[in-house]
């Protein structure tokens, strides 16, 4: 790893405020992704600004229709948090999903959506949720906050703060998971909201990151099923292929995944 100067913040406004101060400073939330790139060293930022340990930062919060989870609330609590379990069940069980146990107790809510990974599971729910992402400068619709592959609407220094779901009538969430690093391969993240609309983003399957599936929802919407699924044709074009699966792979994973997401969901 390159020198550089670690600083534990104690307040939102002093992580941003040491963040101006350094001449390329990165904020480190749960360091699952950050460390790792440090030790390659394909990062060398001159500041590494602590955020875990900031207490407005952390903790779920429910009031009416509305589930507030905190930036720096760690996978581990978005798990086995009784109030999420209560407004969102299928927020709380994709949590359980995410890397191992290690990754859990360290890895953020913010953290996890600033990287925008496109096999991270939380841009799915964000996206089929049609939540908001609050930062330390202004609030941003989830649709226009994922921008592309390790591409957000953030500016530079500015800071995740929290994340506002719309508590939906019923939703779901399904992955194939990667043996080895436990990322989506494909996830699928259904809902239907409390007025009818039906919304469903699959991670790791498209080139752009995080994305919609209109034919999923349309088919949805007129029947909420399995079955209703079983016609809707999934495009290959613009889909990821690699090593773990072709395009058309993770075309009939999209499919599969919605269907198991669905039936989750009730």
């Amino acid at each position: 790893m390159y020198q550089t100067t670690y600083h534990r913040a104690s307040t939102v406004d002093e992580a941003a405020s040491l963040f101006a101060k350094g001449t390329e400073a990165k904020f480190l939330a749960g360091g699952q992704t950050l460390l790792p790139v440090m030790k390659q060293r394909l990062a060398s930022p001159s500041d590494v600004i602590d955020l875990a340990k900031i207490k407005e930062l952390i903790g779920v919060e429910a009031s009416g229709d509305t589930l507030t989870i905190k930036a720096a609330t760690p996978h581990y609590d978005v798990a086995t948090s009784d109030v999420v379990k209560k407004a969102i069940p299928a927020l709380a069980y994709l949590a359980t999903l995410i890397g191992d146990p290690a990754v859990r107790y360290r890895g953020t809510i913010g953290g996890s959506i600033a990287n925008n990974d496109p096999a991270a599971d939380y841009p799915a729910a964000l996206l089929a949720l049609d939540a908001t992402v609050k930062t330390n400068k202004r609030s941003i619709a989830a649709a226009d906050f994922f921008k592309g592959l390790f591409t957000t609407a953030l500016e530079d220094g500015e800071i995740v703060t929290a994340v506002s779901f719309p508590v939906p009538a019923k939703a779901g969430y399904s992955k194939m998971p990667h043996p080895a690093s436990r990322f989506a391969l494909t996830g699928v993240f259904v809902a239907q909201t409390k007025s009818g609309e039906v919304r469903v983003a699959a991670t790791g399957a498209s080139q752009n990151g995080v994305m919609r599936v209109p034919a999923i929802e349309a088919a949805l919407k007129a029947n909420w099923s399995p079955a209703a699924i079983d016609s809707v044709s999934i495009p290959a074009s613009g889909l990821l292929a690699d090593i773990h699966g072709t395009a058309e792979y993770r075309a009939n994973l999209v499919k599969v995944m919605a269907q198991r997401a669905v039936a989750a969901a009730g």
